[in-house]
Order: structure tokens, then sequence, then C-alpha cells
């Protein structure tokens, strides 16, 4: 266990320095030329089933010729053996449907080095797209089938339905989708803004797994911390949320004025959806008002800000910052006239705090990977000393330290000590002539087994510390005798920041991205939670204000969206990547990592059913609107059907869908049950008779008037305008039509949520964005009734719930984003297959 908890200062301390490496550029190479291999498989498969249709029709067109003339039946059969349609000449298929692409969800790099992938993305894909336009420079199958049968004469031609198409282009690939009836003139469609718009109602979850010193009690009752690029400020008693949210990435670091009202907060530096990186700064920001007071760096800090402190001895006329870049630069500004008064390169070590003398101004300390450094600030310099550990052990990691009202600093360690430093005469012998005073360690305490990783200062001199290992928090007197202790149960990780309530009352921040309130005679409870990894599985229930989160970390959890609290958390086997509860909302299945899946019970919490289909990551469950169907899409290409009986608690195979060329990634149910509309890794949109046996419908013309009980499709007509030009086909994870069929919400790659008016089926169709993601957003869902939209971050770990409103007047220009779609609109009829 104490291995464990120092590899995760290991991640925390080094996570500011983490940049791409040979390893991370050769794995995205990989990647793409394996999205470059399923395309081009795809298209082959297009073509395929082209040729299978072709054949299926040559018979009939030849008798009809013949009926008719003759030589064009002749001319037919000769360019048929030309083009290789006859039957002897034709491919055999099984090797394709057997295809699966990587998946998309497994591929995901770390955050920063986003930039280095997409440039990498960028140019291999207009090889890919190079091979699979081979099919549209050259005369499509399809057209030339049609050439064919028109020379032959109208009297021959085959009767078939007919409609008009539009094309979407995605890295070259074309997807035809049909116009439906009730649009007789496609071009005079106009997009307009979403009648509704979104406002930021409540934040699920606490970043403590990577940061530190972020849990911080203001007057107003409020606690502060940040997730994501949202900075909450929750009322203990109240139970109510504020939000900063004028950062535009992810906030590492938190400093509170000595006024108790003024709040530095610094974020990441992230990058654009270009790939290019946005620079860093620090926000000054007025926590009664949320009005920005000061942003302060832009321009001088490089890939983030990883530590901050105001000085305290002069009402905090200064503002200390160290970055992340590798000198991690430290500077010190006068940041209400936004000067810097001193700069200079600190260590190429990670630093973990930093923070002022609380009597002098001049003197500031910081400390990191096995480090303590005493700095001095003297006519617009610094220098710096070095902490000396002498015949003491020195620890892999200083993690954090105070100031004590004796005027000694006490430092916490990865080795679970707590070392008393003081100022003593330089020791001449050991550091030479000239050597000045140095700080030295004084007393060495033992604390906690495994590491300290944070201290507090009570008001009266005592001290608390948070221990690794041991999740204790400890109570000491000011020379460190222990006076009381507690332990915070396992499931919420480590103790990761403690914050005084008033001398009795503590609020505690795990490492499990939990905050606990309580005492240490009545013990500890969880006022706020969160999932600790990346999160994939969104599904809300069909007549409450409740919704379920899973994933990786193997945790489901069932919120209550009025209430704003986890009502429920279970530990999986396996990672949870989708899930969906039963019409009837008794029940909720959930898809797991490795093609198993379970169904629970809601109210006993009980596994009903345990079932697997392949052993392959499954990606999407879905019920039939009436809960007599589900059905299981996985990455190895299928969707599973299964009868649902006993009110969801019994499972039956019926059938499974066959035909895709690579994995399911979304796909919906039809209104009256019987059909299913499916989207896959290769941007195939295929459809399917479910009632008769799981079939393919091959004319894909003949769905497009179908209604569809939900819409998550990311590929189909009526979304075609929330993709932007030049997309990758990965760009949007999800996206989720409200009830009431006038929203759609879309979930981006690049840290957004979009609010479009549905249906949205053509080009430049505006929308609302929103920020407060630090993350590519994996899932977005209506409640119920369509009063909320929740929105999840994979990395970011976060969780937005959004009221949904009337957009007002003069609110156009607010979040606007205009996009470019990646269609082009067919006028000519074109024969479905």
């Amino acid at each position: 266990m104490d291995g464990s908890t120092n590899s995760l200062d290991d991640v925390s301390a080094e996570s500011s320095t983490e940049f791409p490496d040979r390893l991370s550029l050769m794995e995205v190479r990989l990647q793409a030329q394996e999205d470059e291999i399923t395309l081009l498989k795809s298209s082959l498969a297009d073509a395929l089933r082209t040729l299978r249709l072709h054949d299926q029709q040559i018979p009939l067109l030849k008798q009809q010729l013949i009926a008719v003339n003759p030589a064009a039946a002749r001319v037919l059969n000769h360019s048929c053996y030309v083009d290789g349609f006859s039957k002897s000449c034709r491919l055999s298929t099984s090797s394709l449907d057997g295809f699966h692409h990587t998946p998309n969800r497994v591929r995901r790099n770390s955050e920063k080095s986003r930039d280095s992938q997409d440039k990498t993305k960028q140019r291999l894909s207009k090889k890919a797209a190079s091979s699979t336009n081979l099919l549209t420079r050259s005369p499509s199958l399809e057209s030339r089938s049609k050439d064919l049968i028109s020379s032959a004469g109208s009297q021959g031609s085959r009767r078939g339905t007919q409609g008009q198409s539009i094309k979407m282009f995605i890295r070259g690939r074309p997807i035809t989708m049909y116009i439906p009836s009730n649009i007789p003139n496609y071009e005079e469609l106009k997009m307009e803004l979403p009648s509704q718009k979104l406002d930021l109602d409540w934040v699920y979850g606490y970043r403590g797994r990577d940061c530190r010193a972020n849990l911080y009690l203001l007057p107003s009752g409020e606690a502060v911390y940040f997730i994501a690029c949202v900075v909450v400020l929750y009322h203990i008693n109240n139970q109510t949320q504020r939000h900063y949210q004028k950062h535009t990435d992810c906030v590492r670091c938190l400093a509170i004025h000595p006024d108790k009202v003024r709040v530095a907060s610094g974020q990441t530096a992230g990058v654009d959806k270009d790939g290019k990186p946005l620079q860093p700064y620090v926000h000054i920001w007025d926590s009664k008002t949320l009005v920005t007071l000061q942003q302060i760096g832009l321009g001088t800090f490089e890939r983030g800000v990883g530590a901050l402190a105001f000085s305290s001895s002069d009402a905090g006329t200064l503002l200390c910052v160290i970055d992340d870049s590798n000198e991690h630069m430290f500077s010190v500004w006068d940041w209400n006239k936004n000067i810097k008064q001193t700069e200079v390169k600190s260590t190429n070590e990670a630093i973990l705090a930093v923070d002022f003398s609380p009597t002098d101004t001049n003197n500031i300390i910081s400390c990191g990977k096995s480090h303590v450094y005493f700095w001095t600030m003297s006519a617009g310099t610094l220098t710096k000393k070095q902490g000396i550990f002498g015949k003491y052990k020195k620890p892999k990691f200083v993690l954090c330290f105070v100031f004590s009202l004796t005027g000694d600093v006490l430092t916490g360690d990865s080795e679970g000590n707590i070392l008393t430093w003081g100022k003593s005469a330089a020791d001449i012998k050991t550091l030479g002539k000239g050597a000045k005073e140095t700080f030295q360690i004084m007393k060495q305490t033992r604390a906690h087994e495994g590491s300290v990783f944070t201290m507090c200062v009570l008001q009266g001199g005592a001290i608390l510390s948070g221990g690794g290992k041991d999740r204790k928090v400890i109570r000491w007197s000011a020379d460190l005798a222990p006076e009381r202790e507690c332990e915070i149960p396992e499931k919420f990780g480590a103790v990761r920041t403690i914050a005084d309530v008033d001398g009795e009352e503590l609020l505690v921040g795990t490492t499990r991205n939990a905050i606990l309130r309580g005492t240490f005679s009545d013990g500890f409870v969880a006022i706020v939670q969160g999932h600790v990894d990346e999160m994939w599985g969104l599904a809300t229930h069909p007549t409450q204000s409740i919704f379920l989160t899973c994933g990786n970390d193997r945790q489901v959890c069932v919120w209550n969206a009025e209430d704003h609290k986890l009502e429920w958390c279970a530990t999986l086997e396996e990672s949870g990547l989708c899930a969906d509860f039963s019409p009837n909302g008794a029940v909720v299945s959930v898809g797991l990592s490795t093609g198993r899946w379970v169904v629970l019970d809601l109210k006993t919490k009980e596994v009903v059913s345990d079932l697997t289909d392949g052993n392959e990551q499954l990606s999407v469950m879905r019920y039939s609107p009436d809960g007599s169907f589900l059905a299981v899409g996985s990455h190895d290409n299928l969707i599973y059907i299964y009868n649902v009986t006993e009110g969801g608690r019994r499972y039956t195979r019926f059938g499974k869908c066959t035909g895709h060329s690579s994995f399911i990634t979304h796909l919906d149910w039809s209104k009256d049950g019987k059909y299913i509309m499916s989207n896959s890794g290769d941007y195939e949109i295929l459809y399917w008779d479910v009632a008769s046996g799981c079939k393919l419908l091959r004319n894909r013309f003949e769905s497009k008037d179908r209604e569809w009980a939900s819409y998550t499709c990311v590929l189909g007509f009526h979304v075609v305008g929330v993709w932007l030009e030049g997309s990758d086909g990965t760009d949007i994870n999800a996206l989720c039509r409200s009830h009431s069929e006038k929203l759609v919400a879309v979930a981006d790659d690049f840290c957004k949520v979009h609010l479009f008016q549905y249906p949205c089926p053509k080009p430049k169709a505006p929308s609302y964005k929103y920020e407060g993601h630090g993350s590519h957003v994996t899932n977005v869902r209506f409640t119920h009734n369509d009063s909320h939209l929740l929105s999840m971050g994979g990395k970011d770990t976060c969780i937005l719930q959004w009221r949904v409103k009337r957009a007002g007047t003069g609110d156009h220009k607010e979040h606007l984003a205009s996009s470019s779609s990646v269609c082009s609109s067919s006028s000519s009829p074109e024969n479905g297959r």
C-alpha cells in the first residue's frame, strides 16, 4: 500500500512536466494507420454490397431487356463480365465481417499530447482520404449500372423508389443520407438557433486525485474547490453551489487572499481544436460577486500554473506563481497593478507547494521532489538556499509545509515524517567559507505510515496532518505532541487536503475525489463525491430525475439530479462503458469492457442478470420503446438482440445483426420498436428489421421517413448540421435529442457541449456552445422531462448538470458558435440501396 501511495505522489508531481515522447507519437501514428486501413476495408465492404445487389438485379434486368431489345441485353452481359460483375469473380466478404477497429475509447492519450496527435492525424488523414476517394474519383458502380439501364431504353428501366439525397464526407468517405418526404424543398430550409439555452446548475466531483491545497472554507460558509475548468463555491449548510467559469482549461491550483474574499486560480495551457497550444494564466476574482479583478501572466507562463500563494504580512499585495515549464519559472507579481516584480528559474524538479512567510514578505518557501528551497527577495532579485537534510534520510518528495506560530517551518514528506526546520549557523567544514546561516532540521517527528500529504495550522497553534497509507487525520499540539486522531473510510482514499471549519469541525479532501465533513469524535461523511477515472456510460431514468454514470474506475453511480446527491454506488469487476434504463424504470443494464453485461435492480442494487456477448468491449445498450427488446452494440461489429421478460429481469437471445464492417458506436430504436438505426467506427449508417429476424435493410431509402424513439446516432440526416467542415469521425463522441424533439445536445472532443435545434439537417447550423469540461466530453443526456442536460467528461472525471431555460432577447450573441457542415446536397434522384 505504501508503494501505491508513493506512486500516486509520483504521478501527481510529475504530471506537470508530462509531455509527448517518442512512444506516444508512435502510438498516434499506429492509430492513424489503423484508421486508414479501416476506411479502406469499409469502402471495399460498400463495393461488395453493391456487387451483391447488382448480382441479384442482373438476371431480372436481362429478362426485361431481352423482351424489349435483345441487342442491349448482349451489351449489358458483356459489360458485366468486363467490369468484374460476374458471379465467378465475386469476392467473399467473410473476412470483412469479422474485422474490427481498435477501440476509439482505448486510444485516448495524455491530454497534453493532443497537439502532436492532431498534427500527425491531419498528415495521415490526407493519405487515408486519398485512398478512400478512389471510389468517388471514378464512376461509382451504382452510377455505371444506372447508365447501362438508361442506355437500354426507358421501357426496360427498373422500376424503383427514387428520392433526393445529401452526401456528407468524413475523412474523404461519402455518406449518403436520404431526405424525408416531409421536407419538400431541402434547399429552402433555414437553420435557426435553438429556442432554449443552458445554464450551469451543478457540478459533481472534486479534483483530489492529483492536485493539492485546493480546498478552503470562506467566511461566507462556502467551501471553494475546483474540478475541470470550474471553480466551485459550495455552501455547506444551504447545499447550494455557485461557479466561477472564466477559465478556458483545467484549473490546477488555488490561493486565498488574506481578506478571505479574493481568490487566485491558475490553469493549465491546453490546446485548441486545431492542436495549437493555448496560453495559461492566473485569474484573481471576487468570491462574493464572481467578478474577475485581474488576469495576469498571459504569454508569460508555459504549459500551466502549478502553484500559487498570496503574501500575508503586507495585506496580500504580492502573488507568487510557479509555472510548469522545464525550469519551473518562479515569479512574484504586484497582482493589482499586473506588474511582474521578479522572475527566476527555480529547478528542473517538480514543485508541489509555495508560500510566503506570514511575518516577512521577502521570505518565500517552496518544496517538491527531493527538495525544500528557502527564497529571499531583495532589490528585485530572488536568491535561494537549499534545505540540508544532513543526517536525516532525504525523502523522495517533500509534499507540504506550514509555518508554526513559533516561527518554525514544518514539512511533511513521503517518508511519513514531519521535519521541523530552523535557522542555524553555517557548518563551514561542510559548506565552505563564506557560508551564511542555513535552514537545517531541528527535529524529526514520525507522523504517518506512508506519506504526509497535507498539514494545516489551527487558530490556537495546534497542527493537523493528513496521511496517505494510514488515511489518518491527526491533531498535534504546537510542539508536535499527538492529541487526537481518526481514520477516514478506505473507500474515499487517502487524505489529500484539510480545511478547518471552526476548530472542531473539518473538511477533508481525498485522493478518490471526495470531500468529507466531520469531527474527530463523530467521524466523517461525504458531502461531495465523484468518479476517479475516465467515464463513458451515462443514462437517465425514464420517469424520475435520476441518472446513472459508469467508467473505468469500475464504479456504477446512481445520482439524484434534484437533490444533487449520490443515491448509491456499486463496484463492478470490470470497467462500465455504457448503460440504459428499462422503460419501466425498475432495472438498468450496464455494458462492460469484456463483452459482459449486467442488469441491476434499482431498488435492491442487486445483479438480476449477468450475460456475455463476445469478448470485446460493449459500446451501447438500448431498450426498445416498450421494453420487450434490448439491443447490445459491441466492438466485435455485431448488435445482439435479446427478448426481455419479467419486467426486465430475464433475457433470452433473439438474434444478432450482422453486417457492419467496424465496431458499433451508437444505435436507436424506431418508435414502433421494429427497426434499429446504427452507426459504426468506419462511419456507416445501417438499418435493421429486428421484427423480421434482424435483417439488414439494403434499401436505405425506405427508412428515410421512419420515426425514431430516441436519437443518439451521431450520423444521420437529422443531425448533419452538427458536424464541422473537415471533421474527423471521432470529433463528436455523443449526441442526444430532447424528449420534446426540439433540441439536440452534442458532446465533442474539444471539451465543449453544443446545443442545436432539432432537426438539424443543413450545413452552417448555428448553435450555443458551452465550456466547463477540461477533457473530451464523452456523453450527454436530457433528463426525463427535459428540465436539465447532463454532460460527462472523460479524463476530467467531471459531471456537469445544465439547466435548460428559454432563450431571452439578446441572448443570441452569447456562446454563439456557427458551424460549417461537411455535407453537399444532391438534387438529382438517387436510387436507394
